[in-house]
């Protein structure tokens, strides 16, 4: 999948960064959901490049029914400024009749969150490694499959998720993408994920596992994009701690802590005459339960370094 040509990441976009331990869910998404959308399933032709990943995100915390959290007598806050950098390279090497690619996304962030008093803290957050990214074209369909790697690079401190951007785990992540892009113009893509994550040593806190995917639907004119953007997750089993599943708290988390979220929101896109593309979209998150719900503004860069004919 490429994280996509247009691919991402990012990194660690702490919306979701978390509460105690005793009382909320643990760790923050080291993958920025809605972050692949124009070309997901469409890797590039060979050669290097690069991407870079800005953009803000504001949510408040949402129980288990949907509604505000209260913790300490507030809604704890959280707002977070990001910044990736990724490194991808696309080579002339076919494997099972795909192009064969890697790359190392790198995440710079500024986080600030209101729980029992703000707090906030700036840093790199977890990088993203993939050793094995494959893209398939055919004239209207691109397809890819990939396997990314989250390693527990940045800051965390157990007792204050206010100054935590790393989640300290490690996540593993198959996926696969299709693009579909007919003569007329229209683009349908879609990014389908599935998340599987270790124990947090620092905790014992195992965070549940989740599906989750990118999509998009839009057209394309001249060098324009336009069309609207979003993302769907669902976590599939319960957060554990100690080897037992989090019981319930009235009010606050029901028992296992299980995360949703689906968002929407326009996108708009340009493709220069360098084969460079400017990206830029806003998604707001509803039907949010037990997780940060909010909205996130995104703007995304690709620029070939080197390309391989």
């Amino acid at each position: 999948m490429i994280r996509r040509l247009n691919i991402t990441i990012i990194a660690s976009i702490i919306a979701l960064v978390v509460v105690p331990a005793s009382t909320a869910k643990e760790g923050a998404d080291q993958y920025p959901n809605g972050a692949e959308n124009w070309f997901a399933g469409a890797t590039p032709p060979p050669g290097l490049y690069f991407l870079n990943y800005f953009g803000y995100y504001s949510g408040q915390l949402r129980n288990g029914s949907g509604d505000k959290a209260l913790l300490y007598g507030a809604t704890p806050q959280v707002d977070a400024t990001f910044d990736a950098f990724r490194f991808l390279e696309m080579t002339r090497f076919k494997f099972l009749g795909a192009n064969y690619g890697v790359h190392a996304i790198v995440p710079v962030v500024y986080q600030s969150m209101n729980m029992n008093g703000r707090n906030s803290t700036t840093g790199v957050g977890d990088i993203t490694v993939d050793p094995l990214i494959l893209g398939w074209h055919q004239e209207h369909w691109h397809a890819a499959a990939a396997f990314d790697i989250d390693l527990p690079t940045g800051a965390y401190n157990q007792n204050d998720p206010r100054v935590s951007i790393g989640a300290h785990y490690y996540s593993f992540e198959p996926l696969v993408a299709f693009s579909y892009m007919p003569k007329a113009g229209w683009e349908a893509s879609t990014k389908l994920m599935y998340n599987l994550k270790t124990t947090n040593a620092a905790t014992n806190y195992h965070s549940g596992q989740d599906f989750h995917m990118d999509y998009l639907v839009g057209r394309h004119v001249g060098s324009w994009m336009i069309g609207a953007s979003g993302y769907a997750l669902k976590q599939v089993t319960d957060d554990r701690v100690n080897g037992q599943t989090m019981a319930a708290v009235p009010g606050l988390w029901d028992t296992g802590r299980r995360g949703q979220v689906l968002a929407v929101g326009p996108s708009i896109g340009y493709n220069n005459k360098h084969h460079m593309s400017f990206i830029a979209q806003w998604q707001h998150e509803t039907l949010v339960q037990n997780r940060f719900g909010g909205d996130k503004v995104w703007f995304k860069m690709i620029i070939p370094v080197a390309r391989i004919f």
